[in-house]
């Protein structure tokens, strides 16, 4: 089962039905100027040291930074290492094992372009993914690459409910994809997510009964 989100989708949750279960996702954009997530005991990646150790693995094209550079900028309000993707190459992909299941994903997005795509994975199989102009609807902003503006720089979180996920890819097809406190765990159904797939299932319920 795969999430795949239209450039015209802008709400903040949708719920897809597949062989008669509901899984939805829900997103939400924090307050502009909010860097970090909000969710208790999450497991945390700042890349304060130097890498990525909180993932199970982190290969792929990328760098870490700890300040701008001719390719990428650093996330306001960041004063400390970030995640850039690609590096060197100027398209290229940051592959994040997770080393366990998790329905909750968050993470500061910076100076958001339109080429940045984020994508998550479950047992290989890709489950959602998002364009850097996809998102952006979200708060509303633009992804236009802008790197102080809180219409394309804000944290966001992913909420799958039922579906699990256990590796996350950030691509980009230029410089750059500039990421920062990365948050991932296993969190319990939010309430928007059961309501809406409870009044999903009974739509579909009752259009089955319709048709028999």
């Amino acid at each position: 089962m795969k999430f795949n989100f239209a450039s015209k989708f802008i709400a903040t949750a949708m719920v897809l039905l597949f062989a008669g279960s509901a899984h939805a996702l829900l997103i939400t954009a924090e307050a502009g100027g909010v860097t970090t997530t909000s969710v208790s005991g999450a497991n945390i990646e700042t890349f304060n040291s130097g890498s990525c150790a909180t993932y199970a693995s982190c290969t792929g094209d990328f760098t870490i930074f700890t300040s701008s550079s001719g390719q990428s900028a650093q996330p306001p309000g960041i004063d400390s290492a970030y995640l850039s993707v690609p590096n060197p190459d100027q398209s290229g992909t940051a592959f994040l094992t997770l080393g366990t299941n998790a329905n909750y994903f968050g993470l500061y997005w910076g100076s958001i372009d339109s080429y940045n795509t984020l994508a998550f994975l479950f047992q290989g199989n890709e489950v959602a993914s998002f364009t850097g102009t996809q998102i952006a609807t979200f708060i509303p902003g633009t992804a236009n690459g802008d790197q102080a503006s809180y219409s394309s720089n804000r944290y966001f979180n992913f909420f799958f409910g039922s579906q699990l996920f256990d590796e996350v890819k950030l691509t980009s097809n230029g410089y750059a994809f500039e990421t920062d406190n990365h948050a991932f765990a296993t969190v319990p159904e939010p309430g928007t997510l059961a309501l809406l797939a409870l009044g999903l299932t009974g739509l579909l319920l009752a259009r089955r009964r319709k048709q028999a």
